[in-house]
């Protein structure tokens, strides 16, 4: 297995310091990474990144460095086909992006929760773009790996259902291994209902705020804050998972994804050591 790093680990540096994805990359280095991982929300020139892109490419083979994902912020979630539709152009184009970076997988995200819909009412939606998504990705031999992220579509058994009724070899999960714990479901039992199907790995961990906290947490479904810890320091048995991808025989990438309060730098870098070690 491979380890990269999630460029939006670092998002308070990249903010404060005035990081592009190059400066990124170079940080990547210094820690002994394989890849990183990289998301559409960070280019300077959206409309027009071509030239960028080349430099970050540049930038790799220098640094010896593949690309683990390339993330798109897509939602399905809309009840006009014209918008469903435009998101569906968004990862398309987040696909061509993955192809131009030398990236086999493209994170995607079914939508977001909004007030009045629920899962199910959401559930062709999210499908529809998936499918239409997919006869391009399998085109490019480019895989969709279906992130358990946010409130609507968060268990593993909604993300099964997801996979099993797109049904195609180029749509797989994004196993996140914290964001389990924001719909209350245990990320071990979710790896052992989806571990046939992981492209990708988001190595994270979460913690329950205590009342005594001032600093704002994510929210799960029954109301609960939780904070973003260094893997390890939280809820989640990143051991069972990281012996059962062994088992499995999972060959890809565990990329980093911290969204916590200490500094970012240092609690990348000891995230690293630990998934290293777990990897020995």
């Amino acid at each position: 297995m491979k380890i990269s790093i999630s460029m939006y680990s670092l998002a308070s540096t990249l903010q404060r310091e005035s990081w592009r994805v190059t400066e990124f990359i170079e940080y990547a280095k210094t820690i002994s990474l394989d890849g990183v991982e990289l998301l559409d929300i960070y280019w300077q020139n959206p409309a027009n990144k071509d030239e960028e892109i080349k430099e970050i490419v540049e930038n790799l083979e220098r640094n010896n460095l593949e690309v683990s994902a390339y993330d798109i912020t897509n939602n399905f979630v809309h009840q006009k086909k014209i918008e469903r539709k435009a998101e569906v152009e968004k990862v398309i184009e987040g696909i061509r992006v993955a192809k131009e970076l030398n990236a086999n997988t493209v994170r995607v995200f079914c939508g977001d929760i909004r007030e009045g819909l629920i899962y199910e009412e959401c559930f062709d939606w999210i499908i529809e773009g998936l499918k239409e998504s997919a006869k391009i990705a399998e085109q490019e031999k480019i895989v969709l790996a279906v992130e358990n992220h946010g409130l609507l579509a968060g268990k593993s058994l909604q993300i099964h259902e997801i996979l099993r009724a797109v049904n195609s070899p180029y749509v797989k999960s994004t196993f996140d291994t914290g964001n389990f714990l924001l719909v209350h479901e245990e990320p071990t039992k979710a790896f052992d209902r989806l571990k046939q199907e992981i492209a990708h790995v988001h190595f994270k961990d979460f913690r329950e705020k205590s009342i005594h906290e001032s600093v704002k947490g994510f929210r799960s479904t029954e109301g609960k804050e939780l904070i973003g810890v260094i893997p390890g320091d939280g809820k989640v048995d990143l051991a069972y998972i990281v012996e059962g991808l062994k088992k499995y025989g999972y060959q890809d990438w565990l990329s980093i994804e911290y969204e916590g309060f200490e500094d970012v730098k240092m609690a990348n870098e000891e995230a690293v050591r630990r998934l290293r070690k777990l990897l020995k």
